[in-house]
């Protein structure tokens, strides 16, 4: 009898110990998976850009420091009205900021003010899509967000596709022929092209010496850098 009843508590043992192990079946996911978080996603981007969301950082930013945030304006030296447009958070401090209502936004309601339009003249006007975009990032909250773009490509720079619309963005407002800071104009091939062969350019772009330093106010990110550095390894070829 009680080696029966041992039998029988190792049998009762054994099933509740089975019903206990039991899990869920598992559930088999399909399609691309989305990772914004980091970790464990191999080649994934983190963070990935989003065509309809507006970057401070890369989409602002440029627009501000190659316009706005130049000397005799709102730089940090001059910072005329005690304005700073160098940085989110010195738009934020020394500017009003109205999130989700462009039209009392300061920033905003310079671009077509009649006796003080931003920038200045004889500097040109903001283009229609630079002022589309500030709206735009108002419009969604006036943040500071950021993204990553993803891999950088230097297989095919080009100065047309690509360097010319960095040295644009970033740099021509400084650098016009209405505001040729350091008597250097990059709104045309042959004027970038003299200062990629002399070394200024890749001397500014690095932020090697503080008086020279290009774009003011910030620095071009390591990809930018990379595409120009090899426009110039090329032999900066107008094309």
């Amino acid at each position: 009898m009680r080696a029966l009843t041992k039998v029988s508590i190792v049998i009762v043992s054994l099933v509740i110990g089975i019903s206990s192990c039991k899990h869920s079946p598992e559930v088999l996911v399909t399609g691309t998976p989305t990772n914004n978080n980091g970790g464990g996603g191999g080649n994934t981007n983190p963070d990935p850009c989003d065509s309809n969301v507006v970057y401070f950082d890369k989409d602002i930013l440029p627009i501000l420091n190659s316009n706005c945030a130049m000397s005799g304006c709102h730089d940090a030296g001059t910072a005329e009205d005690g304005v700073r447009l160098y940085s989110y958070e010195m738009v934020l401090s020394t500017t009003k900021v109205v999130p989700n209502n462009p039209n009392k936004t300061e920033i905003y309601e310079s671009l077509f003010s009649s006796k003080e339009r931003m920038p200045p003249p004889p500097n040109a006007a903001l283009s229609t899509e630079q002022k589309a975009m500030i709206a735009k990032w108002i419009n969604q909250g006036a943040k500071n967000l950021t993204c990553n773009s993803g891999a950088c490509d230097t297989t095919n720079v080009t100065y047309s596709g690509i360097v010319s619309k960095t040295i644009n963005t970033y740099c021509f407002g400084c650098h016009n022929p209405a505001n040729a800071g350091g008597g250097i104009d990059v709104s045309t091939y042959s004027g970038l092209a003299s200062i990629a062969a002399n070394g200024k350019l890749m001397g500014s772009i690095n932020q090697l010496s503080p008086y020279s330093a290009m774009p003011k106010g910030g620095k071009l990110d390591d990809c930018k850098i990379k595409q120009i550095q090899k426009w110039i390894d090329k032999g900066y070829p107008n094309n």
